[in-house]
Protein backbone atom coordinates (compact mmCIF):
# COMPACT_ATOMS: atom_id res chain seq x y z
CA UNK A 1 0.00 0.00 0.00
CA UNK A 2 1.32 3.45 -0.89
CA UNK A 3 1.94 5.78 2.01
CA UNK A 4 -0.45 8.66 2.53
CA UNK A 5 0.71 11.80 0.75
CA UNK A 6 1.07 15.04 2.72
CA UNK A 7 0.42 17.99 0.39
CA UNK A 8 0.73 21.74 0.96
CA UNK A 9 -2.28 23.43 -0.64
CA UNK A 10 -1.39 26.99 -1.58
CA UNK A 11 -3.84 29.72 -2.55
CA UNK A 12 -3.08 32.27 -5.25
CA UNK A 13 -4.66 35.71 -5.29
CA UNK A 14 -3.17 37.74 -8.10
CA UNK A 15 0.57 37.07 -8.07
CA UNK A 16 0.76 36.43 -4.33
CA UNK A 17 0.03 33.65 -1.87
CA UNK A 18 -2.77 34.12 0.63
CA UNK A 19 -4.41 32.09 3.37
CA UNK A 20 -8.12 32.27 4.05
CA UNK A 21 -10.43 31.57 6.97
CA UNK A 22 -13.69 29.86 6.01
CA UNK A 23 -12.94 30.87 2.41
CA UNK A 24 -12.86 34.60 3.28
CA UNK A 25 -10.53 37.22 4.81
CA UNK A 26 -7.48 36.36 2.68
CA UNK A 27 -4.17 37.18 4.39
CA UNK A 28 -1.04 37.70 2.30
CA UNK A 29 1.62 35.13 3.19
CA UNK A 30 4.30 35.65 0.57
CA UNK A 31 5.62 35.07 -2.90
CA UNK A 32 4.79 31.72 -4.52
CA UNK A 33 8.25 31.25 -6.05
CA UNK A 34 9.99 31.73 -2.71
CA UNK A 35 7.60 29.25 -1.10
CA UNK A 36 8.31 26.66 -3.80
CA UNK A 37 12.07 26.97 -3.27
CA UNK A 38 11.60 26.22 0.43
CA UNK A 39 9.32 23.27 -0.29
CA UNK A 40 11.86 21.96 -2.80
CA UNK A 41 14.52 21.93 -0.09
CA UNK A 42 12.14 20.12 2.26
CA UNK A 43 11.38 17.44 -0.36
CA UNK A 44 7.59 17.62 -0.16
CA UNK A 45 5.46 14.92 -1.82
CA UNK A 46 3.67 17.31 -4.16
CA UNK A 47 2.14 20.78 -4.29
CA UNK A 48 -1.36 22.04 -5.07
CA UNK A 49 -1.86 25.62 -6.26
CA UNK A 50 -5.39 27.02 -6.41
CA UNK A 51 -6.19 30.43 -7.89
CA UNK A 52 -9.09 31.48 -5.68
CA UNK A 53 -10.23 34.50 -7.71
CA UNK A 54 -9.99 33.33 -11.33
CA UNK A 55 -13.51 31.90 -11.50
CA UNK A 56 -15.16 34.72 -9.54
CA UNK A 57 -13.44 37.25 -11.79
CA UNK A 58 -14.44 35.23 -14.87
CA UNK A 59 -10.88 35.15 -16.19
CA UNK A 60 -8.64 32.47 -17.64
CA UNK A 61 -5.79 30.86 -15.73
CA UNK A 62 -2.66 33.03 -15.44
CA UNK A 63 -0.43 30.95 -17.72
CA UNK A 64 2.62 33.15 -17.22
CA UNK A 65 2.54 32.70 -13.45
CA UNK A 66 1.71 28.99 -13.71
CA UNK A 67 4.71 28.51 -16.01
CA UNK A 68 6.97 30.26 -13.50
CA UNK A 69 5.63 28.06 -10.71
CA UNK A 70 6.00 24.86 -12.74
CA UNK A 71 9.53 25.84 -13.72
CA UNK A 72 10.57 26.05 -10.06
CA UNK A 73 8.84 22.90 -8.80
CA UNK A 74 10.95 19.79 -8.28
CA UNK A 75 7.88 17.81 -7.21
CA UNK A 76 4.55 16.90 -8.88
CA UNK A 77 2.35 19.95 -9.25
CA UNK A 78 -1.43 20.30 -9.39
CA UNK A 79 -3.18 23.50 -10.46
CA UNK A 80 -6.78 24.67 -10.26
CA UNK A 81 -8.62 27.93 -10.90
CA UNK A 82 -10.52 29.35 -13.85
CA UNK A 83 -10.44 26.13 -15.90
CA UNK A 84 -13.39 25.90 -18.26
CA UNK A 85 -12.18 24.17 -21.42
CA UNK A 86 -10.07 21.38 -22.86
CA UNK A 87 -7.84 24.09 -24.31
CA UNK A 88 -7.21 25.51 -20.81
CA UNK A 89 -6.10 22.08 -19.59
CA UNK A 90 -3.92 21.46 -22.63
CA UNK A 91 -2.07 24.75 -22.17
CA UNK A 92 -1.48 24.15 -18.47
CA UNK A 93 -0.21 20.61 -18.96
CA UNK A 94 2.17 21.75 -21.70
CA UNK A 95 3.96 24.10 -19.30
CA UNK A 96 4.75 21.37 -16.79
CA UNK A 97 1.76 20.86 -14.51
CA UNK A 98 1.00 17.18 -13.79
CA UNK A 99 -2.60 17.32 -12.51
CA UNK A 100 -5.53 19.60 -13.19
CA UNK A 101 -7.93 20.52 -10.38
CA UNK A 102 -11.46 21.33 -11.53
CA UNK A 103 -13.90 22.87 -9.07
CA UNK A 104 -16.68 25.26 -10.06
CA UNK A 105 -16.96 24.17 -13.69
CA UNK A 106 -17.16 20.52 -12.63
CA UNK A 107 -20.26 21.32 -10.57
CA UNK A 108 -21.81 23.44 -13.31
CA UNK A 109 -21.03 20.95 -16.06
CA UNK A 110 -20.23 17.41 -14.79
CA UNK A 111 -19.91 16.18 -18.38
CA UNK A 112 -16.71 18.23 -18.57
CA UNK A 113 -15.14 15.83 -16.07
CA UNK A 114 -15.82 12.96 -18.46
CA UNK A 115 -14.56 14.88 -21.48
CA UNK A 116 -11.35 15.93 -19.72
CA UNK A 117 -10.73 12.43 -18.37
CA UNK A 118 -11.16 10.87 -21.81
CA UNK A 119 -8.80 13.36 -23.45
CA UNK A 120 -6.06 13.53 -20.81
CA UNK A 121 -6.58 10.38 -18.72
CA UNK A 122 -8.26 10.01 -15.36
CA UNK A 123 -4.98 10.24 -13.45
CA UNK A 124 -4.64 13.84 -14.65
CA UNK A 125 -8.04 15.04 -13.41
CA UNK A 126 -8.75 15.96 -9.79
CA UNK A 127 -12.26 17.14 -8.92
CA UNK A 128 -12.20 19.55 -5.99
CA UNK A 129 -15.41 19.77 -3.96
CA UNK A 130 -16.03 22.55 -1.43
CA UNK A 131 -18.77 21.90 1.11
CA UNK A 132 -20.38 23.08 4.33
CA UNK A 133 -23.47 22.37 6.42
CA UNK A 134 -26.66 24.40 6.39
CA UNK A 135 -28.52 25.41 9.55
CA UNK A 136 -30.14 21.96 9.65
CA UNK A 137 -26.79 20.18 9.64
CA UNK A 138 -26.99 18.94 6.05
CA UNK A 139 -23.90 19.21 3.82
CA UNK A 140 -24.13 20.93 0.45
CA UNK A 141 -21.65 21.58 -2.35
CA UNK A 142 -20.51 25.16 -2.96
CA UNK A 143 -18.68 26.71 -5.91
CA UNK A 144 -17.13 30.06 -6.85
CA UNK A 145 -14.89 30.11 -3.76
CA UNK A 146 -17.72 29.13 -1.46
CA UNK A 147 -20.18 31.82 -2.58
CA UNK A 148 -22.68 29.72 -4.56
CA UNK A 149 -24.61 26.84 -3.03
CA UNK A 150 -25.75 23.85 -5.10
CA UNK A 151 -28.61 21.54 -4.22
CA UNK A 152 -26.46 18.42 -4.08
CA UNK A 153 -24.65 16.75 -1.23
CA UNK A 154 -20.86 16.43 -1.45
CA UNK A 155 -21.12 12.64 -1.12
CA UNK A 156 -23.52 12.43 -4.07
CA UNK A 157 -21.29 14.69 -6.12
CA UNK A 158 -18.24 12.58 -5.25
CA UNK A 159 -20.03 9.59 -6.73
CA UNK A 160 -20.89 11.58 -9.86
CA UNK A 161 -17.28 12.72 -10.23
CA UNK A 162 -16.10 9.12 -9.94
CA UNK A 163 -18.68 7.94 -12.49
CA UNK A 164 -17.57 10.69 -14.86
CA UNK A 165 -13.98 9.48 -14.77
CA UNK A 166 -12.22 11.67 -12.22
CA UNK A 167 -8.97 10.12 -11.04
CA UNK A 168 -9.04 11.76 -7.64
CA UNK A 169 -11.33 13.81 -5.39
CA UNK A 170 -10.26 16.69 -3.16
CA UNK A 171 -12.71 17.56 -0.38
CA UNK A 172 -12.50 21.02 1.19
CA UNK A 173 -14.42 21.82 4.37
CA UNK A 174 -15.36 25.50 4.18
CA UNK A 175 -16.26 25.65 7.87
CA UNK A 176 -12.86 24.28 8.91
CA UNK A 177 -10.74 26.25 6.43
CA UNK A 178 -8.04 28.16 8.34
CA UNK A 179 -9.50 27.23 11.74
CA UNK A 180 -6.67 24.81 12.57
CA UNK A 181 -8.96 22.70 14.78
CA UNK A 182 -8.80 19.35 13.01
CA UNK A 183 -10.24 17.65 9.94
CA UNK A 184 -13.83 16.60 9.30
CA UNK A 185 -12.83 12.99 9.96
CA UNK A 186 -16.28 11.39 10.11
CA UNK A 187 -17.42 12.82 6.80
CA UNK A 188 -14.11 12.14 5.05
CA UNK A 189 -14.29 8.55 6.25
CA UNK A 190 -17.82 8.24 4.85
CA UNK A 191 -16.66 9.43 1.45
CA UNK A 192 -13.58 7.20 1.42
CA UNK A 193 -15.80 4.20 2.15
CA UNK A 194 -18.24 5.07 -0.64
CA UNK A 195 -15.91 5.74 -3.59
CA UNK A 196 -13.11 3.68 -5.06
CA UNK A 197 -10.86 6.51 -6.27
CA UNK A 198 -8.30 8.31 -4.08
CA UNK A 199 -9.58 11.06 -1.78
CA UNK A 200 -7.62 14.11 -0.58
CA UNK A 201 -8.86 15.64 2.67
CA UNK A 202 -8.42 19.36 3.21
CA UNK A 203 -9.46 21.93 5.79
CA UNK A 204 -8.63 22.12 9.48
CA UNK A 205 -5.05 20.98 10.13
CA UNK A 206 -3.56 22.81 13.11
CA UNK A 207 -0.73 20.43 13.96
CA UNK A 208 0.79 17.12 12.87
CA UNK A 209 -1.46 15.21 15.26
CA UNK A 210 -4.48 16.37 13.23
CA UNK A 211 -2.90 14.75 10.19
CA UNK A 212 -2.12 11.60 12.16
CA UNK A 213 -5.73 11.36 13.37
CA UNK A 214 -7.06 11.56 9.82
CA UNK A 215 -4.55 8.98 8.59
CA UNK A 216 -5.20 6.63 11.52
CA UNK A 217 -9.00 6.71 11.37
CA UNK A 218 -9.56 6.68 7.61
CA UNK A 219 -8.05 5.20 4.47
CA UNK A 220 -7.52 8.66 3.05
CA UNK A 221 -5.08 8.72 0.11
CA UNK A 222 -3.71 12.18 0.79
CA UNK A 223 -3.90 14.95 3.36
CA UNK A 224 -3.73 18.56 2.21
CA UNK A 225 -3.14 21.56 4.45
CA UNK A 226 -2.57 25.28 4.09
CA UNK A 227 -2.25 27.14 7.40
CA UNK A 228 -0.14 24.39 8.97
CA UNK A 229 2.54 24.83 6.31
CA UNK A 230 2.59 28.63 6.11
CA UNK A 231 2.14 29.70 9.75
CA UNK A 232 4.22 28.91 12.81
CA UNK A 233 3.80 29.35 16.54
CA UNK A 234 0.98 30.68 18.73
CA UNK A 235 1.01 34.07 17.02
CA UNK A 236 0.85 32.50 13.54
CA UNK A 237 3.96 34.14 12.18
CA UNK A 238 4.39 33.44 8.47
CA UNK A 239 6.96 30.67 8.08
CA UNK A 240 6.94 28.16 5.22
CA UNK A 241 7.46 24.75 6.81
CA UNK A 242 6.99 21.02 6.30
CA UNK A 243 7.61 17.97 8.54
CA UNK A 244 10.95 16.22 8.26
CA UNK A 245 11.31 12.51 7.50
CA UNK A 246 11.40 11.52 11.17
CA UNK A 247 8.18 13.45 11.85
CA UNK A 248 6.51 11.98 8.77
CA UNK A 249 7.28 8.41 9.85
CA UNK A 250 5.48 9.07 13.13
CA UNK A 251 2.24 10.19 11.49
CA UNK A 252 2.00 8.04 8.36
CA UNK A 253 0.80 4.48 7.97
Amino acid sequence: MLKTRIIPSLLLRGDGLVKTKKFSSPTYVGDPINAIKIFNDKEVDELIFLDITATKENREPNLKLIEEIAGECFMPLSYGGGIRSISDIEKILKIGVEKIVINSYAVENPDFIKEASLVFGSSTIVVSIDYKKDIFGKNFVYSKSGTKRHKISPLDFCKIAEDMGAGEIMLNSIARDGQMQGYDINFLNTVVNNVSIPVIGCGGAGNLNDIKNLVDFTNIAAVAAGSLFVFHGPHKAVLINYPNQIELKKILK
